[in-house]
């Protein structure tokens, strides 16, 4: 008697469930133990989705590519992929990544099953995530884009793993993020502002600020050690943050690159720092044993570090002081700056003292002062034409 006549590998049959869902079988190979056919199902919500489905999983095999679906939900891989796989980032960027999964990509993906994930359902996501909702309005095109970015990184964890064959946010369309306006002090704020400042709390972490360009935690985390004052410079490669979550609770991380960089400063600044040192010195003198010897440049009254809110405070005083109410701590950072590259500087000079990835990315964010230094340059060279021919 023959043996029973068994499918080919790949073929399979869509049928309509009684739930209304389309369900694709197919044959992915036969049991060595039993000799019978081992099928696997797609589920789809039309039938027309079910065969592409099929048809892809089919094309798989014969790529020796398939892979079963995978069972988790968005839900259970982003609790996975948070828990494992943040060890190499920042604590303060973990508890971003983690309160952007929470606040936003949860409750509107986290039933969904990996398998049924597509590219049109996270384009969605994204979609009404800019639209308004009630009184909200919607999130911005850069929240959006970081958004992405942290689904899109889960996602790839996935690809990585062989969960995935292929990351379904790669196709997606992202909003136009518009390059923010900046707001750098000109020569008459700055002047005005250091004015403002002098024989106050915080003049000289201000004045050392507009004129090196450091961030703010990389101020508040610059240590006597990093600081060179008969060389002129600064080793800058910790900042001090407050930590995400927490009460209260700082922490020295790595600088925003993670790449230490060393900044030559006028000597101007640093005879300011030498002055501030010696004010320190008096200062551990009158506070005796109750003073902490942090090693910060910058201290309280104790010698502990400072608190980033006290020190925001105090500059938003000064800057309503001189009329820019508006004006950011990280505005003299940009102050810093557009002075360098109208005194002359090179663009990779700046670079490296702002700590940038790259010289384009400087370029990219400083670009409108150095056209108008081609412009002025320009109008200069006109007026020299017009001397010589005596026009």
């Amino acid at each position: 008697m023959a043996g029973k006549k068994r499918n080919a590998r790949g073929a399979g049959s869509i049928r309509q469930r009684k739930d209304g869902r389309w369900e694709a079988r197919f044959v992915v190979g036969v049991d060595p133990g039993t000799g019978r056919d081992i099928r696997k199902s797609i589920y789809a919500s039309t039938q027309k989705e079910a065969r592409r489905k099929m048809t892809e999983a089919i094309a798989a095999l014969d790529r020796n590519d398939y892979r079963d679906p995978c069972k988790m939900t968005v839900g259970q891989w982003l609790d996975v992929w948070s828990a494992e796989y943040l060890g190499g980032v920042k604590p303060s960027t973990a508890y971003l990544y983690k309160e952007r999964i929470r606040l936003h990509i949860k409750p509107a993906m986290a039933a969904v099953k990996l398998d049924a994930l597509t590219p049109h359902m996270i384009q969605k996501f994204y979609n009404d995530l800019g639209k308004p909702n009630g009184d909200k309005s919607g999130l911005s095109p850069k929240t959006v884009k970081s958004i992405h970015g942290i689904l899109h990184r889960a996602l790839q964890q996935l690809v990585a793993v062989g969960y995935l064959r292929a990351n379904p946010s790669e196709a997606c369309i992202l909003p136009r993020v518009k390059k923010p306006e900046l707001h750098p002090f000109d020569e008459e704020q700055t002047k005005a502002f250091l004015a403002e400042v002098r024989g106050r709390r915080f003049e000289v972490l201000f004045t050392v600020a507009l004129f090196t360009g450091m961030r703010e935690g990389e101020l508040l985390g610059l240590k006597w050690d990093c600081v060179d004052i008969d060389a002129c410079k600064i080793l800058v490669d910790k900042q001090l943050q407050l930590e995400k979550g927490s009460k209260g609770n700082y922490v020295l991380v790595p600088t925003k690159s993670d790449k230490a960089r060393t900044v030559t400063v006028a000597p101007w600044v640093m005879q300011l720092l030498r002055r501030h040192k010696v004010q320190q010195s008096a200062q551990r003198l009158q506070a005796g044993p109750c003073w902490e010897n942090t090693g910060y440049v910058f201290t309280n009254g104790l010698g502990d570090h400072l608190a980033i809110h006290t020190v925001i405070k105090d500059f938003k005083r000064a800057a309503t002081a001189i009329g820019r109410p508006d004006a950011r701590f990280h505005d003299m950072r940009h102050s810093y700056a557009v002075a360098a590259i109208r005194s002359g500087d090179d663009i990779k000079t700046v670079q490296g003292n702002l700590g940038h990835a790259t010289a384009a990315f400087t370029l990219d964010v400083y670009g409108h002062v150095t056209d108008q230094m081609k412009s002025a340059s320009a109008e200069r060279m006109e007026a020299y034409i017009r001397s010589v021919l005596n026009l």
